[in-house]
């Protein structure tokens, strides 16, 4: 059985990724309605869409296929967080500063930050809330004893016992991971966020400053480590780098850090709103 504590913390982290971010849409549309926040969110989803959901994640998929690709992470796992970080900053990158030229006639602070939402909003549905649309479905099945039958019948007609395996891993999952894990894909999603806002909105106003490449080049660097650092830290937990450290923390050290990177982040938005307002 999946536990009410579990539950709680799937409905909770599902209504953060998948409700929460349409309903910062349409409040952030309306308070600034007639200064083009519409079209921002709009190119900076699909920003996000092109660049990783149609572009680097299938590629990334095609590479995992590839004959000896877990013995590579197993043996290169620093390398492998590298190229992971180094593609991920650069796709995201390229992104926002498409953004920030197809607005660059009549951009403004306003936008930048949409631009910002709208990435980092889409990200949230698409990576955790669809994801926690299934958790939550599979953990009802789970509670009524229906996943229960669905393993039957899938165990009565699999003769390679893959699909039954796969149904058991996602049971045991959802029944054994404690419920703050739940809790904790939710608050990252809000930090990634802030993030993401601050990302869009420093390329954007650099780009009016004219200065394209100084945004371009702290937001490709800032990305960059962010997205090394976290993995690299939770592969000290695993056998990958000798797990020198424990698994729970790990996910102190990782949450701690991409705290200080939300709150760094925010001070970025307010500084850059108190100056590209003054300058407006």
């Amino acid at each position: 059985m999946v536990s009410t504590a579990s539950m709680i913390a799937i409905i909770i982290t599902l209504f953060i990724t998948l409700i929460a971010p349409v309903i910062v849409w349409i409040i952030y549309g309306v308070k600034n309605k007639g200064k083009g926040v519409w079209k921002a969110l709009a190119l900076g989803a699909a920003g996000f869409v092109l660049l990783q959901m149609i572009i680097r994640m299938p590629i990334l998929n095609i590479v995992s296929l590839i004959p000896g690709f877990g013995t590579f992470v197993a043996e290169y796992y620093v390398i492998y967080c590298l190229i992971l970080a180094f593609t991920a900053a650069l796709f995201e990158v390229v992104a926002r500063f498409g953004v920030a030229k197809i607005l660059q006639k009549k951009i403004n602070y306003e936008q930048g930050v949409a631009a910002g939402l709208g990435h980092g909003g889409i990200e949230a549905i698409l990576i955790v809330g669809m994801t926690y649309i299934n958790n939550l479905l599979y953990a009802i099945m789970i509670n009524s004893g229906a996943f229960a039958q669905t393993i039957e019948a899938v165990a009565a007609t699999d003769t390679t016992g893959m699909a039954e395996a796969q149904l058991l891993a996602i049971q045991a999952s959802l029944v054994e991971t404690p419920s703050y894990l739940f809790y904790l894909a939710g608050y990252e999603r809000v930090l990634t966020v802030i993030f993401h806002t601050a990302m869009s909105l420093l390329v954007c106003y650099l780009v009016y400053k004219k200065k394209a490449v100084l945004g371009v080049g702290i937001a490709f660097v800032a990305h960059f480590l962010v997205d090394f650092i976290a993995p690299l830290i939770n592969g000290l937990a695993t056998p990958y780098l000798g797990s020198v450290i424990s698994e729970g923390t790990a996910y102190v050290i990782i949450y701690s850090f991409l705290t200080v990177v939300a709150i760094a982040s925010f001070v970025v938005i307010v500084m850059i709103g108190k100056k590209w307002k003054k300058e407006a």
